[in-house]
């Protein structure tokens, strides 16, 4: 049985539920239930006409999540879980029987109990199997990708998931090491990225960091999954509704920051017509342009919290 006080409060909580604009009969998705941190602080605010639906590829995760919505659901509000890909939010809806709901959000990368859970291979910290899938049914790992991937794909997966300006001497000595030795852990891994990048660099920043992230980015396609989100969260919403965001990394704010302004403004005419004549009209508006970080307080108890930028999104 949870308590309130049994579960680690997940990045940017407070903004998240003031910027949903939760209402107690609404009907709200969360694309990344984790480890049910927004999902539980959601359910709460609804009645027991709400409807909850929380999705994630993890199994795992799924487990956490209800344990938590079971053991605190005070208001006896609907909740739904569902094992997917948040990229199919439409046919998930569909299958439902719900045409659009009040709010979604989506707390984008890795949770955080999967990188304290060593096994799963996410963390540069602790030592477990090279393999990062947040969908276990993921026919690629890690260590796949690590093992059988050309040079020139490596090069490309570091310089543009993890933008590693040491990508090309790092390749090098994977494609070296791999010749007498496959890589098989999380560590196997990180030694060798110690050994070839400058002692100066491991000052700033831990060697691996940007490393594991562009494998955990294209191990899970996020980059992708996120577009995909994107394209289909129009027809999801209703008038209204908004749209709360999480990002980790500038490749993924862009992302949003971009189709946020392209919502905003679809208008494809020339700068210089009078008057639009492409007939695309704006889907909302963004709040607060530069969106939300954390504040000094939460990064000193959540390390996680410095680099979460939320942008957030109004239907109209």
């Amino acid at each position: 049985m949870f308590k309130d006080s049994d579960y680690h409060i997940p990045v940017l909580y407070t903004e998240v539920l003031e910027t949903l604009l939760i209402k107690p009969n609404g009907v709200y998705v969360d694309c990344t239930a984790g480890g049910g941190g927004h999902s539980l602080g959601i359910l709460k605010q609804l009645s027991s006409t709400g409807v909850l639906v929380s999705i994630d590829q993890d199994p795992a995760a799924l487990t956490t999540t209800k344990l938590k919505l079971e053991s605190l659901n005070q208001n006896n509000a609907q909740f739904i879980l569902v094992n997917n890909q948040f990229s199919h939010l439409r046919e998930i809806l569909n299958d439902l029987k719900i045409v659009k709901v009040d709010g979604v959000l989506a707390d984008l990368g890795v949770s955080s109990y999967q990188i304290d859970t060593a096994e799963r291979g996410f963390s540069f910290q602790k030592d477990g199997t090279l393999d990062m899938r947040m969908d276990p049914s993921n026919p690629v790992n890690a260590a796949d990708i690590v093992n059988n991937s050309s040079a020139e794909d490596l090069v490309y997966i570091f310089q543009v998931y993890g933008e590693e300006k040491y990508t090309q001497r790092i390749v090098a000595a994977i494609i070296a090491e791999r010749k007498t030795k496959l890589f098989r852990s999380t560590f196997d891994l990180v030694n060798l990225i110690k050994k070839v990048v400058p002692a100066r660099s491991k000052r700033e920043k831990h060697p691996a960091k940007r490393i594991f992230q562009a494998l955990r980015i294209a191990v899970n396609q996020e980059l992708k999954e996120l577009e995909d989100l994107l394209n289909v969260l129009p027809q999801c919403v209703k008038s209204g509704g908004r749209i709360s965001l999480i990002s980790f990394h500038s490749l993924e704010d862009r992302l949003i920051k971009h189709k946020f302004q392209e919502w905003e403004n679809p208008c494809t005419c020339p700068k210089d017509f009078p008057i639009c004549v492409c007939g695309n009209m704006p889907l909302g508006k963004t709040i607060g342009r530069k969106g939300i970080t954390a504040k000094a307080e939460e990064i000193s108890k959540n390390s996680r919290a410095r680099s979460a930028r939320l942008r957030v999104f109004e239907m109209i």
